[in-house]
């Protein structure tokens, strides 16, 4: 019985050990300058800069890709970015070539407001229509 429960306690203190290392080795973990500038670009960020880590987040200003100044808060472990306020991960052109390949035609009045993107176009059956769309992945989501 003495042996057992000595065993188990041995295999508790190892078991917490082992855990104790994993969080190290995870939060050894946090992603590197390069790789949170790297992550922003590829989101759509332009301008990055002030780049810092502090209160375990990284910290930037931006420009988003519809060309407002943000601030940004990184998860350091994630990468998730969270900006101050609602952004598109599309600029304008985005925007008119996904209305484009998904057969409109004359799109013009292209505009970011409350956080999606409107447009005015012909559709592919050529009545005028106006659109909201995705403000990420540049989809047709309703008509206004």
């Amino acid at each position: 019985m003495t042996n057992k429960l000595a065993s188990l306690t041995f295999t508790l203190v190892l078991g917490t050990f082992a855990l104790g290392v994993c969080d190290a080795a995870t939060a050894q973990q946090a992603m590197t300058e390069p790789q949170v500038q790297s992550q922003l670009t590829a989101q759509g960020y332009t301008r990055v800069h002030d780049l810092k880590f502090k209160n375990g987040m990284w910290h930037a200003e931006a420009k988003s890709a519809n060309g407002d100044r943000v601030d940004l808060r990184i998860d350091a472990k994630t990468g998730q970015v969270y900006p101050d306020r609602q952004v598109s991960q599309l600029s304008k052109q985005d925007v008119r070539a996904s209305l484009e390949t998904q057969g409109y035609t004359h799109v013009h009045d292209v505009e970011f407001e409350d956080g999606m993107w409107k447009a005015k176009a012909d559709n592919p059956a050529g009545n005028r229509v106006k659109l909201k769309i995705d403000a990420t992945n540049g989809k047709v989501i309703g008509t206004y």
